[in-house]
């Protein structure tokens, strides 16, 4: 289950709080800059750049000579962030390195970095809090809004075009593949019956009649938590992203010899893929794995940032 979506259905997406630069939390930040093993000059990439909370650190420990280059697939968080990280506080601006900001999923990496020229990537994959906390954007059923779903909403189906087109069957598959729920045939069954589907509040309101909790532990998240993310992961191609990631021709090939690999991610779906590919990387001898298990967070974080009780990091060194 994706506990990222539980979460920030009942409370804010990545956790706030005072800190630096940003009121933005970033998840498992120590660890992650820790493995990333950041140095001076050198290149690295931040492939979910949200926010910034991660390549904030990162800019501050790179110093004049070094290069962030930031990825997302929304350009709003792009936009949003793009200030941040251009222009540092004046006691850090002649120490700042070079930041470039690519509007692109982390999947086309390659596409624009050259190969062997990167000391460092972090991938924080899933939701961001900012796509969340804006109902327009229609991720979350906590506020009615258009069924839209799309990181990039300049490209792709809708939520909406998917719930209103997809054939019966297709959609509960997905709805048990991507949500790992297992009353999909039903849920999929009530969606067609009540189409046409236009808001969140509709298509909660669906699935709740459908999927009513039978015992305490359905009762601790609403129904609907499942597949409103399984209709995310579908309509954004997650999974399929984190796979080209993980591949042969991409991470390993913009990583340098001794260059890290950090992945975050959020439910046992992304984790799997993650895993594999690592172990399959190192198989092949193109990685050393550095975590034998995924690195969790701390009590003192979960209590500070309910979002990262499920997030899950693995790292590897480029051979």
């Amino acid at each position: 289950m994706d506990d990222e979506f539980a979460e920030a259905n009942s409370a804010p997406g990545r956790g706030h709080g005072e800190g630096g630069k940003f009121s933005h939390v970033p998840v498992l930040l120590k660890p992650a800059i820790e493995f990333l093993a950041v140095r001076r000059g050198g290149t690295y990439i931040d492939a979910t750049l949200g926010l910034g909370g991660h390549s904030w650190e990162i800019a501050t420990r790179l110093g004049a000579q070094g290069h962030l280059i930031g990825f997302d697939k929304d350009p709003a968080a792009l936009e949003r962030t793009r200030e941040r990280l251009t222009q540092p506080p004046a006691e850090m601006a002649t120490d700042w390195p070079k930041v470039e900001l690519v509007h692109a999923s982390f999947a086309d990496v390659a596409q624009h970095v050259a190969a062997a020229s990167v000391d460092g990537l972090l991938a924080d994959v899933g939701v961001s809090s900012m796509q969340l906390e804006d109902a327009a954007r229609g991720f979350s059923f906590q506020a009615d809004g258009p069924l839209d779903m799309r990181m990039n909403p300049q490209s792709g189906q809708t939520a909406e075009q998917v719930v209103n087109r997809i054939d019966e069957r297709e959609l509960a598959n997905a709805i048990y593949e991507f949500g790992e729920e297992r009353r999909s045939r039903r849920i999929a069954r009530a969606i067609v019956r009540a189409r046409p589907i236009h808001t969140t509040a509709q298509l909660a309101e669906v699935i709740s009649a459908a999927a009513r909790p039978m015992n305490q532990a359905e009762r601790r998240i609403h129904p609907a938590t499942k597949t409103f993310q399984a209709l995310r992961i579908l309509v954004n191609r997650e999974l399929d992203d984190l796979r080209t990631l993980l591949s042969v021709d991409v991470a390993p090939q913009v990583l340098k010899p001794g260059g890290r690999l950090v992945v975050i991610s959020f439910h046992s779906l992304e984790d799997r893929i993650v895993k594999d590919g690592l172990r399959d990387g190192a198989r092949d001898g193109w990685y050393r794995v550095l975590t034998k298990k995924p690195v969790t967070a701390e009590e003192e974080e979960i209590g500070r940032n309910p979002r990262s009780r499920s997030a899950k990091l693995r790292a590897a060194e480029r051979m």
